[in-house]
């Protein structure tokens, strides 16, 4: 090894090619700006010498010293970087950019690769422009790729069919709809063991199976359904959404909220002596609710005869038939049809008998026909109006991280970022989320109870009846003033005009005031018989003109020749129903 120079001017003279390099490097500006390397706007050393001018960076490599690449080091490895994402974003542009920068290919790059580097560096404002379009280009695929998944969801793979079950208090409803989630997989062992021993704990064993349904402290406590209990099951057809409707008639508004949303109408009696004769007398909840759900539009009708595994009445044939026989005339009288829309058939709610499965011919020799289950699977599909204006009457809303309404699609199909307007209010939405059965989905049809998270709106803006109509077609018909054909079912006195009573429109409440009596119809041949009478009674039709009595009010309704669901409404006064009727004309 050489020995060091006792200093650097004799280190100069002995080796002249470093002094040559020395006299160049006099002609740098060694006072330049300290150099800080800049992507965004091109590369800047700072200023050159005054004897060489500036120009532009041109296409090709310069000839650059070799000096000067060593002194910008961390500039060169910087832009091989950059000058590598570049070519895999033009090899593939679909491609998302990786976060960590490959290491292994820094090796192999060319030297012409290296002697670019100036101009990618110059250049890097147009490769940034470049990488945000390719990521736009490539966020906008799913996009196309989520619309087409909506369009092939909206005809799901089971018909939704909502069922409620009605009748008188104590009847068993609530525990033969536990009794069929845990029968179809909805409820397990362990959770049913779980409420068994809560009930056990209160005193209310055999109450067990309705606590599926009744989720309430309140309800489970008194052992009565108050709200409307939710939930549902499926069989390998179709996909039944259970409505638990009270029974109580203190709660028969609740009821009628419920009976509006459903398709078929599951009217529960108890077998046992007594309890059937206190539901069907007068006042007994079994004749109203049968009448409500017709007058609610609900098309089939399944008498399930509950309590046959009672002692009092242990499968016995006689007393079946007794109840069959005193049902059938009021259920004729109430627009049904038995043997064409309506069935009957025995059950055990406690012991599930004849719901999914016959118990055999050593305890029901007598009964021949289908299970509850295999009804429900062969009743027909409902003519839905999917191409239809959307139609969902609220029945709840509720806030949870923004405002939730529930309700089902009477018409139309709904999907997530679909602009809506809340009738009557006419406040402009958006549809932010669709939940179906607690899971999260694109898109929902008529037909289906759903929950939808909406956006430009408050929970105290939303009053249950509201409806939600689609921006696209005509939303629905809002009145104060209307023209209804009513049938008087239940007063003691006559009705004139000034009479009020409490009107019942899919699941809008609301106070009304008869106006005017326009004419009396005949109940056999549909003829008027009596224009403008002074007065209407019990059993008698007519038409009348109504006017809701809060001023400045209006509810959502339809004529019912346009629009049935939204045209059916009950009359209730005295915690009874007085009347029933559709709408015929809105008048303002």
């Amino acid at each position: 090894m050489d020995e060091p120079p006792t200093n650097w001017d004799q280190q100069e003279e002995e080796n002249p090619s470093v002094s040559t390099a020395a006299s160049k490097f006099s002609g740098l500006n060694v006072n330049a700006v300290e150099f800080i390397p800049s992507f965004g706007t091109g590369l800047s050393f700072g200023s050159k010498a005054p004897s060489v001018p500036t120009p532009p960076l041109p296409k090709t490599p310069p000839s650059t010293p070799v000096v000067v690449r060593h002194t910008h080091e961390t500039e060169s490895n910087l832009a091989q970087k950059l000058n590598i994402i570049t070519n895999q974003i033009e090899l593939n542009g679909q491609q998302k950019i990786k976060e960590d920068f490959p290491t292994r290919e820094e090796d192999e790059l060319a030297d012409d690769q290296n002697e670019r580097m100036m101009d990618d560096s110059t250049t890097m404002p147009t490769t940034t422009t470049v990488n945000k379009t390719t990521l736009a280009a490539s966020s906008t695929v799913p996009k196309e790729k989520k619309n087409i998944v909506i369009k092939r969801d909206i005809v799901r793979k089971k018909e939704p069919v909502n069922i409620v079950f009605c009748g008188h208090v104590d009847a068993g409803k609530s525990t033969i709809g536990g009794q069929l989630m845990f029968l179809t997989g909805q409820v397990d062992k362990r959770t049913l063991e779980k409420y068994q021993n809560e009930a056990r704990e209160k005193s209310r064993e055999s109450w067990y199976l309705s606590w599926a349904l009744d989720t309430n402290e309140e309800e489970r406590e008194k052992g009565k359904t108050v709200e409307v209990g939710r939930a549902w099951f499926e069989t390998e057809k179709k996909h039944f959404i259970i409505l638990d409707a009270p029974g109580h008639k203190c709660f028969v508004p609740n009821m009628i909220g419920g009976a509006a949303q459903a398709d078929i109408a599951i009217l529960v009696i108890s077998a046992r002596k007594g309890e059937f004769e206190t539901g069907f007398e007068r006042g007994g909840q079994t004749r109203e609710h049968a009448m409500l759900v017709k007058t609610a539009g609900v098309r089939y009708l399944v008498v399930l005869i509950n309590k046959m595994d009672d002692p009092t009445v242990n499968w016995d044939q006689a007393r079946y038939e007794e109840i069959r026989d005193k049902l059938t005339p009021y259920l004729k009288k109430c627009g049904f049809k038995p043997g064409e829309d309506t069935i009957f058939m025995p059950c055990s709610g406690m012991s599930g008998a004849l719901l999914k499965e016959h118990p055999g011919d050593q305890i029901l020799p007598w009964y021949k026909g289908p299970t509850f289950i295999e009804y429900l699977d062969s009743v027909p599909s409902f003519n839905r109006s999917i191409d239809g204006p959307l139609r969902m009457p609220i029945v709840e809303r509720y806030k949870e991280m923004g405002t939730i309404v529930m309700g089902k699609i009477e018409s139309g199909c709904c999907r997530v970022g679909d602009r809506c307007v809340l009738m009557p209010n006419r406040t402009r939405v958006e549809v932010t989320n669709i939940y179906y059965e607690d899971i999260e989905t694109d898109s929902c049809v008529c037909g289906e109870n759903v929950r939808l998270k909406l956006k430009n709106v408050e929970e105290e803006e939303i009053s249950i009846g509201f409806i939600l109509c689609d921006t696209q077609q005509e939303p629905c018909g809002v009145g104060r003033v209307f023209d209804a054909q009513i049938a008087i079912l239940e007063h003691k006195s006559i009705i004139c005009p000034g009479y009020s009573a409490v009107l019942h429109i899919h699941a809008a409440v609301a106070e009304v005031q008869l106006k005017k009596l326009i004419t009396l119809i005949d109940r056999k041949t549909g003829d008027r018989t009596q224009e403008h009478p002074r007065f209407i009674k019990q059993d008698q039709v007519g038409i009348a003109r109504f006017e809701l009595s809060q001023a400045g009010q209006a509810i959502c309704m339809e004529p019912f020749k346009h629009f049935p669901q939204l045209g059916r409404f009950t009359l209730r006064d005295e915690g009874r129903t007085v009347a029933v009727g559709k709408v015929l004309k809105i008048i303002e």
